[in-house]
Parts: C-alpha cells; sequence; structure tokens
C-alpha cells in the first residue's frame, strides 16, 4: 500500500452509502492505475466499499487505520 493516492475523498461523518457513491463519482476522474484513497468513519464502508470493488472491478487494495476513522484505499482498474 505505499503508492501515494491520487485523489483523497474525505467522508468522514458521512454515513453510508455515500462513501460508496462519492468513490463511484470519483474513480472516472483518476487515471487506470491510479489509488484512490476514502476517508471514512462509517462502519460500513468495510464492507461497502471492497463488495463494490469486486462488482466494478477495482482493487480494493485495503484499510488503513486513521485518527478518526480509516482510509480505504482502491485502484482504479
Amino acid at each position: 500500500m505505499s503508492d501515494p493516492p491520487e485523489l483523497t475523498l474525505d467522508c468522514l461523518g458521512r454515513p453510508c452509502p455515500v462513501p460508496v457513491i462519492e468513490l463511484a463519482r470519483a474513480i472516472l476522474t483518476v487515471p487506470v492505475g491510479a489509488v484512490v484513497e476514502v476517508l471514512s468513519d462509517d462502519p460500513a464502508a468495510r464492507l461497502d466499499l471492497p463488495a463494490w470493488c469486486r462488482m466494478r472491478g477495482h482493487d480494493y487494495l485495503g484499510e488503513l487505520p486513521r485518527d478518526r476513522g480509516s482510509a480505504h484505499r482502491v485502484r482504479r482498474s
């Protein structure tokens, strides 16, 4: 998970399904192979973001803890 994100989405304080919706909009704005980081404190993001990636064919790179919430990293495929 060493690649720096091309884009970081701040979805802190925003409930499900907002992190997935914001990722779906933003992923199309970065080049293929780029990493998008989604900051979220919604517990559902832990399940929703990897599931969305599987359905859309993107690579879920994992979750990193932050002071508030987590950073979920996705590589556009």
